[in-house]
């Protein structure tokens, strides 16, 4: 779909893996696309890298070592993960854990960029918070990320990296014996906890699943008030010097039928109650396709409305 301005509407899950009667959450005064604060690479230097696919819903699995590729900018340290990651398929939802080993733990900051590889959102150390082993996971430091392209894009981008700072701090872990009187229900133990210590190296997984269930707009849609939003993609698309673009024909569209415009607005009503803002946009640009003049209007009502 292409519409006159290409908009990314960025999705946040501050929801983390139960296993602690009280379990660690991740920062909710984060603000993702925040980047003031984020570590800058020259444009030259992301586009040297090898940006690895995921699949959904197979999980990947990347070991950082000293012969890792890593980058050169202020503050950033050791080894980076690069992925690339499906934009036309609706909504996203990661799940990046860190593994604690041998008292040990890569503290992760993650970078989401455009389809042009410019950066869109920042998730910083302290979004991906200490969750105790269970059945199917070791200690670990993990975050839960949504993100939902607009239709246009093709793919996104996620660059993993942890600093200087990350360095000098620590994760402080739940002791084995502690976890077993906890699920035992006996009397846990006054002992220390272990401390595991931040390193340039580690290994991560990367989980990505596709989800039609309801989401958060971050930021206002379409001219509303208040501030701009997170824009992924290039606002005035230029074609490249390799493409040319097709004439434009002077003929109008022909007016879409009123019975054919009803439907699709209550369609849109519809699937921004529910949530599913991908459909809604969907049917808005199939709408338009078709001659409606309305559907615009009543996809923005519906959002701030529900909003």
């Amino acid at each position: 779909m292409r519409m006159k301005k290409t908009v990314f509407a960025l999705c946040l899950s501050a929801a983390l893996l139960a296993g602690q009667s009280l379990p660690a959450l991740a920062d909710v005064n984060l603000v993702p696309q925040d980047l003031s604060a984020a570590p800058t690479f020259p444009a030259a230097s992301l586009q040297t890298l090898s940006w690895l696919p995921v699949e959904p819903s197979r999980t990947q699995v990347t070991t950082l070592s000293e012969n890792h590729a890593n980058l050169n900018a202020a503050g950033v340290t050791g080894s980076v993960a690069a992925y690339s990651l499906p934009a036309n398929i609706g909504e996203l939802t990661i799940t990046l854990s860190s593994e604690v080993k041998q008292n040990q733990v890569f503290a992760p900051n993650v970078l989401v960029l455009d389809e042009n590889i410019r950066p869109a959102a920042w998730f910083p150390a302290r979004f991906f918070t200490y969750q105790q082993p269970g059945v199917m996971a070791a200690d670990r430091l993990e975050g839960v990320m949504k993100l939902t392209p607009a239709l246009g894009q093709q793919k996104i981008y996620l660059l993993v990296f942890t600093t200087e700072k990350d360095l000098t701090e620590t994760t402080t872990l739940l002791d084995p014996a502690k976890a077993y009187a906890r699920g035992t229900g006996n009397a846990v133990p006054d002992i220390p906890d272990p401390i595991a210590q931040h390193s340039r190296d580690g290994t991560l997984k990367l989980k990505v699943k596709t989800s039609s269930g309801s989401s958060i707009l971050v930021g206002p849609l379409f001219g509303s008030s208040g501030p701009a939003p997170v824009t992924v993609g290039n606002t005035q698309p230029v074609a490249p010097a390799t493409y040319r673009a097709a004439p434009v024909s002077d003929a109008k569209p022909k007016p879409i039928m009123t019975d054919t415009e009803g439907y699709f607005n209550q369609n849109i009503r519809e699937a921004v109650e529910k949530g599913n803002i991908d459909k809604a946009l969907k049917l808005l640009d199939e709408a338009e396709r078709l001659g409606s003049t309305s559907a615009r209007h009543v996809f923005i009502s519906s959002v701030k409305g529900k909003g």
